[in-house]
């Protein structure tokens, strides 16, 4: 991060409002979430060449064919998986650039994020580890196949787009825990809720339509 991305900070205050306030008139609700968005410097994530788009409501590019999502989706998502669950451990599948994982550090006891792209987990330790985060555990690996360090976990987050959820994640999910990811249909995108009813029962809830970068194995 250079000196000049720093700056923006000290004059993007209002910038963070408004982009709050777009995404309450746009149907976010929890205002733990809210503000966790005006708390967290979003201009840090993003390279500096984009730093004056960076409370826009709009996904942009951070390299190796990855994005950092739209806030409204980051949002959206962070708010359907507290619901009335525990807010005890969440485990994120695609650190990407770290802003999702800096929005949940906020909001959970514990953040497990894992991230198979090394270069943008190494760019999110450095920036998460600016922000003083010391709640989050990042590891760089496949997100698909789990993190047994983190245990079963009471929520977990998908941030790429996969045919389905392979048993071994839904696996650590624990009774009463709740997943959301982006799913691919037939006729595009779904961002859905799953929730975990029993030991062999899981309820799955299409929540409206979303584009996410695919999962390079897509578990087809």
């Amino acid at each position: 991060m250079t000196d000049s991305q720093a700056g923006i900070g000290m004059t993007s205050l209002r910038a963070r409002e408004r982009l709050v306030q777009r995404l309450r008139e746009n149907g976010i609700q929890d205002e733990r979430v809210l503000a966790q968005i005006a708390g967290v410097p979003r201009h840090w994530f993003v390279d500096e060449a984009l730093s004056i788009r960076a409370y826009e409501d709009t996904a942009l590019p951070i390299g190796y064919g990855q994005t950092i999502s739209q806030p409204f989706i980051v949002a959206r998502m962070t708010e359907v998986l507290m619901g009335e669950g525990s807010l005890d451990r969440v485990l994120e599948i695609g650190t990407g650039s770290g802003y999702q994982t800096a929005i949940l550090a906020g909001l959970f006891r514990e953040v497990y994020s894992i991230e198979r792209i090394r270069p943008l987990h190494d760019r999110a330790r450095e920036i998460l580890s600016r922000l003083n985060l010391r709640n989050v555990h990042l590891h760089h690996g496949d997100g698909l196949e789990g993190w047994p360090r983190a245990g079963g976990c009471p929520a977990m987050l998908l941030a790429a787009a996969v045919h389905h959820i392979p048993d071994r994640l839904q696996g650590q999910l624990l009774v009463g825990g709740r997943l959301v990811a982006p799913k691919i249909m037939p006729k595009g995108q779904q961002l859905v809720l799953v929730q975990r009813l029993d030991e062999n029962r899981y309820q799955e809830t299409a929540l409206g339509p979303v584009v996410f970068v695919r999962s390079r194995k897509g578990f087809e």
